[in-house]
């Protein structure tokens, strides 16, 4: 009897079993199927919030492949481009199974794995991808990409998106537990850090609670999906799905998301807002595939001879806008909320890094860092673009004059001030004048635009 041929599927930014066209691929034709997460060394520098995130999102992972099978997650750590490869040989894989992966890193470690398994006669076989139409889907009529989200987001709505995948059926051939106890090792030393409720059931239970109609924030009988337009932005109440790290991480797949949606509705129903955010993140995507050198330097590269402040003064301001002690009531209440939480509204989001660039006159890659470090949902392609967005930089339409009065947007925002009591009772002082750091902020445009 022929023995039956053996794959590894191969779990990154897809931590869940439904939905997940690479895994159905996995365990096709009979094939028997090894679970595999790497623990990267690059992880090492992310701060608490991130590591206890990914390490009850494993766990959880882990939970559902016993429930289902007499399997385990197989976890290792180390870099990847040494043990995937060297694992499939060992365990006679002939092909490791991924969801693709679109930004600089991972396009780079696949290629290496990938040719290292070619070496041994094996394959890395990539299939469907984190997004709900895949970087490089949605192009001009020349071929050529977008670099503004308003016309990219109007083909995005035209382009066709895949039904959700069901899981594996019950004659999914997973490789016992026991076979794999002697290749196993611990995920990591979990952080002290409360994170919420992770993993794919408790992404659907979010989910299915932000589309029931229920007693919304606003006080109305409205699902969440349906009061999203009018609240989204008031950082006080839960008027956003708070699914942004069960999208980061891959225990819910945008797709399974737009199946749910009703978008026949017109452009300030909340379903058509929500499904607009779903765009932006895969516009982000788009433009890091497009200009990977964006991860961490100007989209718009006349801004690199914008004059910024990186001394020990500069970075003794950074430290008061990390710690959430610039006595500006929203800006200190969003940097507290990120510490506490791993977590911070987008309103707010914008508010803070419209501070740090605008009033502080810092770079904004100083800021991105420390959003990916403690951010559960932390993302490079929206995070970074969304910082770029703050700074001027990117691919926003809007000029670099823009500037967030943080005062004006707490009284916007926050009337009540119930966000900001919340988490800065005890701001201070403003630690600067918003007024003249605006002059600033144009003076060095000016500058700039002297400069040619």
């Amino acid at each position: 009897m022929t023995k039956p041929s053996r794959s590894i599927m191969w779990f990154r930014r897809d931590l869940r079993l439904a939905d997940l066209p690479a895994l159905l691929a996995a365990t096709a034709d009979g094939r028997e199927v090894v679970p595999l997460f790497v623990v990267d060394p690059a992880f090492a520098a992310a701060g608490a919030p991130r590591r206890a995130y990914l390490h009850d999102s494993l766990a959880a992972l882990d939970r559902s492949i016993r429930d289902r099978s007499e399997s385990r997650l197989l976890i290792r750590r180390g870099d990847p481009t040494e043990i995937v490869p060297r694992l499939a040989a060992d365990l006679g894989a002939d092909e490791v199974y991924v969801s693709k992966d679109f930004a600089p890193y991972g396009r780079a470690r696949d290629e290496e794995v990938s040719a290292a398994l070619r070496d041994g006669g094996r394959h890395l076989i990539g299939v469907a991808s984190p997004y709900a139409v895949a970087p490089g889907g949605v192009r001009k009529g020349d071929g050529t990409p977008y670099r503004v989200f308003t016309p990219f987001s109007k083909v995005w709505r035209q382009t066709g998106i895949d039904a959700p995948h069901p899981e594996p059926g019950d004659d999914a051939r997973w490789v016992p537990a026991a076979s794999l106890d002697d290749l196993a090792e611990p995920i990591f030393e979990r952080p002290d850090f409360e994170t919420p409720p992770v993993g794919e059931e408790a992404g659907h239970r979010r989910w299915t609670e932000f589309l029931d109609a229920a007693g919304a924030a606003d006080g109305t009988l409205r699902s969440g999906v349906e009061a999203y337009h009018d609240l989204r932005d008031l950082p006080a109440l839960a008027g956003t799905s708070r699914l942004s790290a069960d999208l980061k991480w891959g225990a819910l797949h945008p797709r399974t998301l737009l199946a749910d949606l009703d978008l026949s509705g017109s452009k300030d129903d909340g379903a058509v807002v929500f499904a607009s955010e779903l765009a932006w993140r895969d516009f982000y995507a788009d433009v890091l595939r497009e200009h990977p050198r964006s991860a961490w330097w100007n989209l718009d590269t006349k801004f690199d001879a914008m004059p910024v402040d990186t001394d020990a003064a500069a970075k003794a301001r950074f430290d008061r806008w990390a710690e959430g002690t610039t006595g500006f009531g929203i800006v200190d209440a969003g940097m507290r909320q990120l510490l506490a939480t791993g977590w911070m509204h987008n309103r707010v989001r914008m508010i803070v890094a419209s501070f740090l660039v605008k009033d502080l006159h810092l770079p904004w890659q100083w800021g991105a860092r420390w959003f990916l470090q403690h951010l559960i949902d932390g993302d490079l392609a929206s995070n970074n673009h969304g910082w770029q967005w703050a700074a001027g930089t990117g691919t926003d339409a809007a000029p670099y004059f823009r500037v967030f009065n943080p005062t004006t947007q707490q009284e916007r925002y926050d009337p009540t001030g119930e966000y900001v009591d919340r988490w800065a009772p005890d701001r201070g002082e403003p630690m600067l004048d918003h007024r003249a750091e605006r002059e600033e902020a144009l003076r060095r445009l000016a500058t700039l635009k002297a400069s040619g």
